[in-house]
């Protein structure tokens, strides 16, 4: 089985926010990075080349295939910043109702401006996608092959 693609490497993450040739991605990552550290209590990893991610979770498919990932993550690309958070957890709706403009793809929040939300309510979705994670339940439906 082929090794996951994305996996936490040495890269510098302060060498990569000031590698942005927006400034605006660049304080929003660095806002971001403060909101995910506070939110996990965790230190910021370069996750591949463009993923800074915060904490590991590991996961097991029933197919076999297994993995580590980031408890939380984003990417601050070019047209929007990625949220890499947990779905699956019974606040989720009603914070994502008071959250502000994003967007939501298959286990991702698109938001193409920090200011375009609230970042209160934003910290709050990390923290319960991160305590989701955290539980022994979580773990065992990753085991059963759901998504977070």
């Amino acid at each position: 089985m082929a090794d996951n693609k994305t996996q936490a490497t040495k890269a510098s993450v302060a060498s990569f926010v000031e590698a942005l040739a927006d400034q605006s991605r660049r304080t929003d990552a660095k806002a971001l990075i403060r909101l995910m550290k506070n939110a996990t209590g965790e230190e910021p990893k370069m996750w591949g080349p463009a993923i800074i991610g915060f904490g590991t979770h590991h996961y097991v498919y029933d197919s076999g295939r297994e993995g580590d990932m980031p408890l939380a993550a984003f990417s601050p690309r070019k047209a929007v910043t990625v949220l890499y958070i947990q779905t699956g957890f019974p606040e989720r709706d009603a914070l994502l109702a008071k959250l502000g403009k994003y967007s939501t793809g298959k286990g991702c929040l698109y938001v193409k401006k920090l200011a375009d939300v609230d970042q209160g309510i934003l910290e709050k979705l990390v923290a319960k996608s991160v305590a989701a994670r955290r539980r022994p339940a979580a773990n065992q439906a990753s085991k059963r092959g759901v998504a977070g």
